[in-house]
């Protein structure tokens, strides 16, 4: 991509969060809290689910990877922020901002699909569960988790390849704490109609579809779960997609307060603190949505501190 063949901006100056610096040593810290919490916890889950082989199942097969994209959200987003909150140069080059851009719109479409592939995992451990392990075969989960990677690539392919051709000679300040594309529309002066136009379609059309395909999942499992008699059973069929349902409507709710509007209804303020939550705090609440709710990752965590601890033992 030649973007830099058209512009007069070299570098970007992320504006950040506040002018205040009291406020910026405060927002550091609890930011580093944050990253380390959601390190040390997603790091946590992925090693326990590939240490216990009881959580070898497709459900914890995607739990995996949406950790790991969560671990990839921190990090390409909280250390720009934390340098920018700690030193006075707010500057990032023209290229590490377009690449920045991209891996962060690969991330949200790839978790967009992979909540909805989660979604369908549970529709059929409820509605099917005689059929649930030929259904939900490795092949089908491998082919699950590369067509949810293959929307994210093609979302942040077009949205990289739409504003790259943009000019921007005006300003070169982003009044915003990342590289988004909406705060970047803003600077350009060429005429961004057919490229909002287009990345809103796409972007769009990723969140709108993933989340009918959640929604006609759950109102599948939901018809199902009616139909049990017994109490205990209804409240054991909800506890295995309760987690997920709980995770799905924070993502999705920031996604859509954010995104689904016009440039021009683009608010500082508000769009600031809903990316604040969806790209540093979501990553660090996923593990313990899915941790604390789940009585199978606590028994898993126990077993592999068992076998740790007899291991020590043995040398």
């Amino acid at each position: 991509m030649n973007y830099w063949n058209n512009t007069n901006v070299s570098f970007f100056i992320l504006v950040g969060l506040t002018d205040s610096g009291d406020i910026q040593v405060v927002l550091s810290l609890l930011f580093l809290l944050i990253y380390l919490i959601t390190v040390l916890g997603n790091l946590g889950m992925i090693v326990i689910i590939c240490l216990d082989l009881q959580l070898h199942t497709p459900m914890y097969f995607f739990l995996t990877h949406l950790s790991f994209l969560d671990l990839c959200y921190s990090n390409v987003i909280t250390p720009k922020t934390l340098a920018n909150l700690l030193t006075s140069s707010k500057s990032i080059s023209f290229v590490g901002c377009f690449t920045q851009m991209f891996f962060f719109v690969l991330l949200v479409g790839t978790e967009c699909f992979l909540l909805s592939s989660m979604a369908y995992d549970r529709y059929i451990a409820i509605c099917n569960p005689l059929q649930y392990p030929v259904i939900m075969s490795p092949r089908l989960c491998r082919a699950l988790l590369t067509g949810s990677y293959m929307v994210g690539l093609m979302d942040s392919l077009v949205n990289d390849l739409c504003v790259s051709r943009l000019h921007f000679c005006n300003s070169n300040v982003i009044h915003h704490f990342f590289c988004d594309t909406s705060p970047i529309l803003i600077l350009s002066c060429s005429d961004t109609y057919g490229t909002e136009m287009m990345i809103m379609f796409l972007a769009g059309s990723t969140v709108i579809l993933s989340l009918i395909l959640i929604c006609v999942s759950y109102v599948w499992i939901l018809s199902m779960i009616l139909k049990i008699s017994s109490t205990s059973g209804k409240q054991k069929a909800f506890s295995t997609c309760a987690s997920h349902l709980l995770g799905v409507t924070v993502f999705y709710g920031t996604i859509l307060f954010t995104y689904l509007k016009p440039k021009k209804s683009y608010s500082l303020g508000k769009d600031q603190v809903a990316s604040v939550f969806y790209t540093i705090v979501i990553p660090m609440l996923n593990p313990l949505i899915y941790s604390l709710r789940n009585r199978e990752v606590k028994n898993a965590f126990i077993r592999v501190l068992q076998k740790t601890g007899r291991f020590r033992q043995l040398k």
